[in-house]
């Protein structure tokens, strides 16, 4: 995320637009669009390929919720990011839920959960390794149970995972070290790759 706007500017925009400067969130949008509509590629490259979501459709869904965090006391561009990758992920999530219904297998919406070789180094320091194809709904299923054991791994998943944010970012928005969120996140790809393992048929 090195591209784009300042993000000094960035910050600016969004701090007004948190003390109810309508006018900042109208020059917010075309300056974060681009990063938005690349996180939203960057999504959809993770599904099936028919996916009836486009990403200008998906940013578009992300920038109605967005709007609804107008009260929100943002700090930074990649705190920013991060809840905008969130609700792309409940988009997707909720779109693949309702398909699913419908549709009752056949049909599932396949994600890539993992670095370029698909392997993490558990907290012990053993690699852990699983098929690289997740389906969306399990991935949820499975963040949302790490969730209940510990809110903060999850935050680091969607930060890093979802948003595409550096260690250096991340620590930034969880107000934590590097160093922290580099152990978080090993710690929460090992627990998802196992249960996700262990969920597979």
């Amino acid at each position: 995320m090195d591209s784009g706007p300042k993000p000094g500017h960035v910050t600016q925009l969004l701090l007004a637009w948190g003390d109810g400067d309508r006018s900042a969130y109208e020059r917010l949008v075309p300056l974060v669009y681009e990063e938005l509509h690349d996180m939203a590629q960057r999504y959809l490259r993770r599904e099936r390929t028919d996916h009836t979501l486009q990403p200008t459709a998906l940013v578009n869904e992300a920038y109605l919720r967005l709007v609804d965090q107008s009260s929100a006391r943002w700090s930074n561009r990649a705190q920013f990011f991060g809840v905008a990758a969130q609700a792309m992920r409940r988009i997707l999530v909720d779109h693949a839920r309702g398909r699913s219904a419908r549709k009752r297998g056949g049909d599932a919406v396949k994600v890539v959960l993992g670095e370029a070789e698909g392997d993490a180094l558990a907290s012990d320091g053993s690699a852990v390794t699983v098929p690289r194809d997740v389906e969306l709904i399990d991935l949820d299923d499975a963040l949302r149970a790490l969730a209940a054991l510990d809110p903060t791994l999850v935050r680091v998943v969607e930060l890093r995972y979802f948003a595409g944010l550096t260690v250096e970012e991340a620590a930034a928005v969880l107000d934590v070290s590097p160093a922290t969120v580099k152990r978080d996140w090993v710690t929460a790809r090992a627990w998802l790759f196992q249960r996700l393992r262990g969920a597979r048929p």
